[in-house]
């Protein structure tokens, strides 16, 4: 980690900024997914009427707190980590079930609940008897995330940042960001982004370039969505151009395994073993858990993203983003070896 000697000790060992949302999950007849007039299968945005239009149609259901790094800091508790989640949710029905939700999963929570403005964001997953996920996702008050939600205590306590570029759309979210990461630099802590989605860098280029030259330590990124911040088809040359642009680079490809990438190394690893994939849903945050978790206690690289694809390999396994067994004892012979 950080080399600045006055550098006091972290508590933390992850915190991460991101879009907080509710996962809303229910079963539902095919009649109702042509009623409601979705493409079944489809993931879309939608706006607050309409959510609350879909919301009373759907029956019982599982409510879980959701969102891309808010899965990574559960991940990261389960490896026996200490993390911290900073998200914006309304004084609502659905946010209460959020900060309940995610503080049961061992992760700390202490943002602001907003009283009044958007109803908290959830994503209404609808699930139809073949196991289609239809997901309908109303950001809500997530995307008023700004500068003055950034708790200085939390992000230089901590010894990784974790940003997440689903919540770079606002520009108040961007400023929020860079106000963030200044704080935890001159603190001597690190700071990681992850790109999230090629739709998110194709609208915000510029930005995220700027922000992964200037203001983190790590990017964290599928295969597609770095050749899409350096629009290029060729996923080595993107290795090289992201190699000589930011001090660590960590890119994965999916059943071909990830690559740690720093100016002087690249390291290769290898994906773990899956009997059957289910669900590829919250791969990447998953292995960002276990990668940043090793970061944080000064595992050397190739443990890191050893840790990393254990993760990804458990939540893969089954239906959902989070893991539904002790990454803590799944890591216990690598860690213990």
């Amino acid at each position: 980690m950080s080399t600045h000697d006055s550098r006091s000790p972290a508590s933390v060992h992850v915190a991460g900024i991101g879009n907080a949302l509710v996962d809303v999950l229910a079963a539902a007849p095919e009649s109702l997914i042509v009623e409601l007039g979705l493409a079944k299968g489809s993931m879309g945005l939608v706006d607050a009427d309409r959510s609350a239009a879909i919301y009373d149609h759907m029956g019982p259901g599982t409510e879980i707190s959701g969102g891309s790094v808010a899965n990574s800091m559960v991940g990261v508790a389960s490896f026996g980590g200490r993390s911290h989640y900073l998200g914006k949710v309304r004084a609502d029905q659905l946010g209460e079930v959020f900060v309940h939700d995610i503080r049961a999963n061992g992760v700390g929570y202490t943002t602001s609940l907003a009283a009044d403005g958007p109803p908290t964001g959830s994503c209404l997953i609808l699930v139809t008897p073949d196991a289609q996920r239809t997901m309908n996702t109303h950001l809500g008050a997530a995307v008023h995330f700004g500068p003055d939600d950034v708790d200085p205590s939390v992000v230089t306590d901590a010894e990784v940042l974790f940003l997440e570029g689903y919540l770079f759309d606002p520009p108040e979210a961007q400023e929020a960001f860079k106000v963030a990461a200044k704080l935890a630099r001159d603190a001597g802590r690190k700071v990681a982004v992850t790109l999230s989605d090629p739709f998110c860098v194709e609208r915000h280029r510029a930005a995220f370039v700027d922000l992964v030259d200037n203001h983190v330590d790590i990017v964290i990124a599928n295969r597609d969505e770095l050749c899409s911040l350096y629009e290029t088809d060729d996923i080595e040359a993107a290795h090289k151009i992201v190699a000589e642009r930011c001090p660590m680079a960590v890119v994965t490809h999916g059943p071909d395994g990830s690559f740690i990438i720093t100016p002087d190394v690249r390291v290769r690893i290898q994906p773990e073993p899956v009997a059957e994939v289910v669900d590829t849903t919250g791969a990447g945050d998953q292995y960002a858990a276990g990668f940043l978790y090793g970061l944080a206690t000064g595992l050397d690289l190739a443990t890191c993203g050893r840790l990393g694809s254990i993760a990804a390999a458990e939540v893969i396994s089954h239906l959902g983003a989070r893991p539904q067994v002790s990454l803590a004892e799944l890591a216990a012979p690598v860690l213990n070896a």
